[in-house]
């Protein structure tokens, strides 16, 4: 009996090339998998596609709801942000991605895991970590990292292999942006895009949104209540989260938020160029961000904006099945028991503007802000605040004039 491969599989060129190579060369068995984290792809000729490659099965497995609410939602109450600017929608996917391929492997008895990553990008770390971790002794296969057998150097050298292959599929060598969309963010690298001094062409980079420049004139409203740090309702209306954030990439697109031109550190070690477009995840965590401000004390968010740069490390390095990565989000779930509540907010050409926070769990008090002398607050308490608050700085001071 031959010997199983689980495949993550796309659809595209580059993964249904794979799929005779890894026959011609290993004599594997080879059962495909397409996991739907919300690309929105179509599915319908997929099965198709992988039979006329050689696949002997091809799983579509909707991943979407976990995807939401165990990957994107414990980052979001992190506020996890990439070198300020990265939210990190293809990080958060790959974990997911590896569980299921991982699942998939052991029904099917497979013993190895094939996956389409580059040598030069993070997802081969992130697949493969998370492999690792839940399947150690599966064996993981890299065709771009073995060149030895892996030969192909372009799209047009993939096009002439699948000719070879008798697979007659509806591809083009014809260049585009490598891209990457789930139902959090779409990224997009190559092209212009690889020259950091060149501006994008952002009427054909976009897929989810518009520049802000041609966004509406007028302001769009809109309400986003969480429970326990959850998103729980937009504009009122009870949704599950991964709708909530469909909604809200509609609404965002719509109005230009979200759009980021970044050059970030990959895991690998060299820099890279791309375009993030996140509107409904730049907005959700805006909303989420605005109601911390009125629930969490000063120390709590000092602490848990350590706390998420560090997971917002951990995840882009691939590093989710971690004691470590467990345990921050312990911490962050432990901070979140009050963040209950609404924002509101109004978009306009790119921009989130606040309009108005409320929560039952509020810790601010209006009579303790106001300039008016209340019960709670003696002004005359605050010389004695300063005089033991300013100590160090009055030591010191002293200590220098005695020097001169």
């Amino acid at each position: 009996m031959k010997e199983k491969v689980v495949l993550a599989y796309s659809g595209g060129l580059d993964t249904t090339a794979i799929v005779p190579w890894l026959k011609e060369h290993f004599d594997y068995e080879v059962i495909c998998c397409c996991v739907d984290c919300g690309q929105g792809d179509s599915y319908e000729d997929l099965h198709e596609r992988a039979a006329a490659a050689g696949a002997s099965k091809l799983y579509i497995e909707d991943i979407c709801d976990t995807f939401a609410e165990d990957y994107i939602v414990p980052c979001m109450m992190a506020g996890s942000v990439y070198e300020n600017k990265y939210l990190l929608g293809t990080s958060m996917a790959r974990p997911g991605i590896a569980a299921k391929l991982v699942e998939i492997a052991r029904k099917e008895g497979a013993s190895a895991i094939c996956h389409g990553a580059t040598g030069k990008g993070n997802d081969q770390i992130r697949f493969e970590l998370g492999i690792k971790a839940l399947a150690p002794d599966l064996k993981i296969i890299a065709p771009w990292r073995m060149t030895d057998v892996w030969t192909f150097t372009s799209r047009e050298d993939e096009m002439a292999y699948c000719k070879e292959k008798g697979i007659d599929l509806p591809f083009n060598a014809a260049q585009s942006y490598s891209r990457d969309k789930n139902l959090w963010h779409c990224s997009h690298e190559g092209l212009e895009l690889e020259d950091p001094s060149a501006a994008p062409d952002y009427d054909h980079v976009l897929l989810m949104s518009v520049p802000p420049q041609k966004a509406p004139d007028e302001e769009t409203c809109l309400s986003i209540s969480f429970e326990a740090g959850v998103p729980c309702a937009l504009n009122g209306e009870p949704m599950k989260v991964a709708d909530i954030i469909r909604a809200l990439n509609e609404i965002g697109g719509k109005n230009g938020i979200g759009i980021v031109d970044i050059v970030e550190n990959r895991v690998v070690g060299m820099k890279s160029r791309g375009v993030y477009e996140t509107p409904g995840g730049t907005i959700l965590m805006e909303a989420h961000a605005q109601l911390e401000e009125l629930v969490l004390d000063r120390q709590t968010m000092e602490m848990k904006k350590l706390i998420g740069e560090k997971l917002a490390q951990l995840v882009y390095e691939g590093k989710w099945f971690t004691p470590l990565r467990e345990a921050i989000v312990a911490f962050v779930k432990e901070t979140q028991k009050q963040v209950t509540g609404t924002a509101n907010l109004k978009l306009y050409k790119g921009n989130i503007i606040k309009n108005g926070t409320t929560s039952p769990y509020s810790i601010y008090s209006e009579e303790l802000a106001s300039f008016s002398t209340g019960d709670l607050y003696d002004h005359k308490d605050a010389s004695g605040f300063i005089t033991l608050f300013g100590l160090p700085e009055v030591v010191r001071a002293h200590m220098m004039q005695m020097l001169k």
